[in-house]
């Protein structure tokens, strides 16, 4: 099993980069002592659950857990799994500057200042650096460009993180969903709500479902929002967006929104790309 051990200076970086994990499917655990690290890699390799690895967060907060990791990393080693120590460093003046914004107290020293937090905590992870198979210097990268470099160290590719769709349908009738970071408005739509034997039913029936998508502006809709889509979720994906929740709202939430969404559920599975629909109010009406 893959073990990447995430360390290095309070702010450079570490943060970001388990969040990056994490949405690659990584098995993250922060501030766990040294010694536990055989027992969690042991029971994650024994659980059903399948992931790319485990990647453990070890820095100044475990303080005297800090003592005798090496003899722990030839442990890990020896019983087959690959171990890699990516430590996140920053100059001195960045850090500062990034402690005065977040108006944060340094955690390696209960008293004192964040210049002396920073010289104490180089001094007692010193000895975990000489050994790290990676240093990523965080000095010069904005976010974005921080969570790229962590894709590409670990994955060997620049881009590739995975996006999280949530696919909704809403009823303008009960709001729009706060959650929402696109919201499309389809009430321009002809509404089945207005023929009688179509009213009783959702857009999950074939016959709501067919009455909406065989309307030619229903066609020319999703060809122009499909385009759209295309250009969006690679922009997205650059900038580093993990989650993206897409609302599709109609009159009651019943049926053209609903429709359109199971459709455009068939439109990112085309394309590969693994989705979560819902239907917020398609049982109110």
């Amino acid at each position: 099993m893959r073990v990447l051990v995430i360390s290095g200076l309070s702010g450079s970086g570490k943060s970001t980069a388990v969040r990056v994990l994490e949405d690659e499917g990584f098995f993250c655990i922060d501030n766990l002592p040294v010694q536990l690290f055989p027992t969690i890699i042991d029971l994650v390799q024994k659980s059903q659950e399948t992931v790319p690895g485990v990647a453990l967060v070890m820095d100044i907060r475990g303080r005297d857990f800090l003592k005798g990791f090496e003899k722990i990393f030839h442990e890990i080693d020896d019983a087959g799994h690959t171990i890699e120590i990516i430590f996140f460093d920053a100059t001195d003046e960045v850090l500062i500057r990034r402690f005065s914004e977040t108006r944060r107290r340094h955690p390696a020293l209960d008293s004192g200042s964040v210049p002396e937090g920073i010289r104490y905590e180089r001094e007692q992870l010193a000895g975990l650096r000489r050994l790290a198979t990676l240093v990523i210097d965080t000095s010069e990268l904005n976010v974005h460009q921080l969570k790229e470099m962590v894709l590409v160290r670990v994955k060997g590719v620049a881009g590739t993180g995975r996006m999280t769709i949530n696919l909704q349908s809403f009823g303008y009738r009960y709001g729009i969903p706060l959650e929402s970071d696109l919201v499309m408005d389809v009430r321009f739509l002809p509404n089945p709500h207005f023929v009688p034997e179509l009213r009783p039913f959702t857009g999950l029936d074939s016959r709501v479902r067919d009455f909406v998508l065989d309307k030619p502006e229903t066609g020319q809709f999703l060809a122009k929002f499909e385009d759209l889509l295309d250009y969006l979720l690679p922009a997205y994906k650059r900038e580093g967006k993990s989650y993206l929740t897409i609302s599709i709202g109609c009159t009651g939430g019943r049926h053209r929104s609903v429709a359109l969404v199971e459709e455009l559920h068939q439109f990112f599975a085309r394309n590969g790309i693994s989705v979560k629909v819902s239907h917020r109010d398609m049982d109110k009406g």
